[in-house]
């Protein structure tokens, strides 16, 4: 098992996971799953901004991933971070999430930054919640009724893990 950055090759996996999330799960709110060369812009994005977009490799297959960008574009914001986390549907509850969180926090503190964020989609999604809980965030939000897919309201919980000494 290992943990990388991601690259090119990882795409088709990495657009399966997330495609999959979109359809069946309400953690993103994203109706239509992107396809492979939107999940491309959105990974080289993240990478040009200097920040890790990583993957769980098990018997070289990709099974999970997970990657940090800006919490807000103003300049004031520059020090948050906002975490994501997707894991294959196979693969889930066997720590890979945890794993990866791990990783994100580590490298956040390495480039300085001083507050990681988890907009968990779906205040019913215990795993996020409780896996955020594990890496010592601690939740200090709740915007109610703001997404709806799959025929229900959603609301979006924000966990907070400051990231200084």
């Amino acid at each position: 098992m290992t943990i990388r950055n991601a690259t090119a090759e990882d795409l088709p996996a990495i657009t399966a996971i997330y495609a999959h999330a979109v359809l069946t799960g309400t953690g993103s709110f994203e109706i239509e799953p992107p396809s492979q060369d939107e999940m491309a812009a959105r990974m080289s994005a993240i990478q040009q901004a200097g920040m890790p977009w990583i993957v769980f490799e098990k018997d070289s297959a990709v099974i999970g991933y997970a990657y940090f960008g800006p919490f807000k574009p103003r300049a004031a914001y520059a020090n948050t971070v906002e975490d994501s986390i997707y894991i294959d549907e196979a693969a889930r509850g066997r720590g890979i999430g945890k794993a990866l969180l791990e990783e994100l926090i580590d490298r956040a503190k390495a480039l300085g930054k001083t507050q990681m964020i988890g907009g968990v989609g779906d205040s019913e999604n215990h795993g996020s919640v409780g896996l955020h809980k594990a890496c010592g965030f601690r939740q200090v939000g709740r915007l109610e009724r703001v997404g709806f897919k799959f025929g229900r309201w959603l609301d979006v919980v924000y966990m907070q893990r400051d990231l200084g000494d």
